[in-house]
């Protein structure tokens, strides 16, 4: 146990949100999925493992800011040839573009702790503007004494948007592969020493 005065979380708006600074992400605590329609039947999940990055929240929620970098390789869609599949260029390329990486530019309100977090989304060295629909799911000082918060947040991108072309059609006609790919996150973050 932490012998230092734990860190107050603050309540703006009715909204109990974590205290100001900077925070890490927490891989072994961090899910950074996806979720693709297959053959037009089914869903395949996948997640990346590799993830690191920062959250700054700001004493004005509204300038708060996220930057995350995965490592592409990290992949894992519960099929070892799947996987090796997507690492190639036919998906994510990841010998030419190893990460994939997420930089905030706005965040605006939309709701009681939920916000549109818009930034800058990097595939394939392809950057294009999302907006992730962002919840608060909870503030606590952990039993070491530290400060961590969690958030979840999604969003629905078009994979060509990002150079992922890869169109393979079945004898029936329709995608093997859909264009349309869910991201999901799951985050926890804990906050560094000033």
């Amino acid at each position: 146990m932490s012998d230092a005065a734990p860190v107050q979380s603050r309540n703006v708006d009715g909204v109990e949100l974590p205290a100001v600074g900077t925070y890490a992400i927490d891989a072994a605590h961090t899910y950074a999925g996806f979720t693709v329609r297959h053959m037009a039947v089914s869903k395949v999940r996948g997640r990346f493992s590799g993830v690191e990055g920062t959250l700054v929240v700001a004493e004005d929620p509204l300038q708060s800011s996220v930057s995350v970098t995965i490592d592409a390789a990290t992949i894992d869609t519960r099929d070892e040839t799947r996987d090796n599949h997507v690492r190639t260029a036919d998906f994510l390329d990841v010998a030419t573009y190893p990460t994939i990486t997420f930089v905030s530019t706005a965040v605006a309100p939309d709701g009681k702790g939920t916000w549109k977090v818009t930034g800058d989304l990097t595939i394939r060295g392809v950057t294009r503007p999302v907006t992730l629909d962002t919840s608060l799911e909870g503030v606590v000082q952990d039993p070491y004494g530290n400060h961590r918060v969690g958030f979840s947040a999604t969003t629905t991108i078009d994979r060509d948007d990002f150079g992922v072309s890869f169109g393979a059609v079945m004898e029936a006609g329709g995608l093997v592969v859909a264009k349309r790919v869910t991201i999901e996150i799951e985050a926890e973050a804990v906050l560094q020493a000033s």
